[in-house]
């Protein structure tokens, strides 16, 4: 059974929702984000597509957040509607002011409605590991100690490990639960050139890993 147990309106009236499974034993506690960045919307329909499996008998416990940033996606866009770059937001110690452009993380750290909400999920739960769902860069990055983790979603997908993704990250959520709080967070890179049916082929192994094994 999987039961929404926290929801939040948006800037623009649009909702967040958590979903969690209502495993009463469990062993870790795994949390599943997607669309941080507005014109990345592959992976809520990944996410959506595995809410509507029989969870029953699961080894870990699933948190969900199918989209993070729905305004965002509503405009095609990375940022939010306050025109800010969630995956900039957080408050990790290298966070700091930039000038505004598309990877502009606000002027203050944990400004956003958003940044909060996944806060406040770190704060209500103890998370073991964190899935963060993006595109278009077709690899496994991580931070923390989630080097081993990554290795497995690897031959999971055919997807390159990548442990920088190549340029500063200021802000980014993988600093702020990976780096400082030493949680395994795997930001999984979707191609961006194949369609959800064919992502959703690929990439339902790693849930059910993450749900089942892990």
């Amino acid at each position: 059974m999987i039961k929404i147990v926290k929801a939040v309106k948006t800037l623009k009236n649009n909702t967040i929702f958590l979903f969690e499974t209502q495993n009463i034993n469990f062993d870790k506690t795994i949390l599943i984000t997607a669309v941080f960045h507005g014109e990345e919307p592959q992976g809520e329909y990944i996410v959506n597509e595995y809410l509507k499996l029989d969870l029953n008998g699961i080894k870990n416990k699933l948190l969900f957040v199918p989209c993070l940033n729905p305004d965002g996606k509503a405009r095609g866009q990375r940022q939010n509607a306050n025109g800010i770059d969630l995956n900039r937001n957080f408050p990790t110690k290298n966070w700091c002011i930039s000038n505004r452009h598309e990877y502009f993380g606000g002027i203050a750290p944990a400004s956003e409605i958003e940044t909060r909400f996944m806060i406040e999920i770190l704060e209500n739960y103890k998370i073991d590991a964190a899935l963060s769902i993006h595109a278009p860069f077709k690899v496994v990055n991580y931070d923390g100690p989630a080097e081993q983790l990554a290795e497995k979603i690897s031959q999971l997908t055919g997807y390159p490990v990548k442990g920088d993704i190549g340029y500063p990250t200021p802000g980014s959520f993988g600093n702020y639960i990976g780096v400082e709080r030493n949680i395994p967070i795997i930001t999984l890179e979707l191609p961006e050139d194949e369609s959800n049916e064919e992502l959703w082929l690929v990439n339902r192994s790693v849930l059910d890993y993450l749900a089942y094994e892990y």
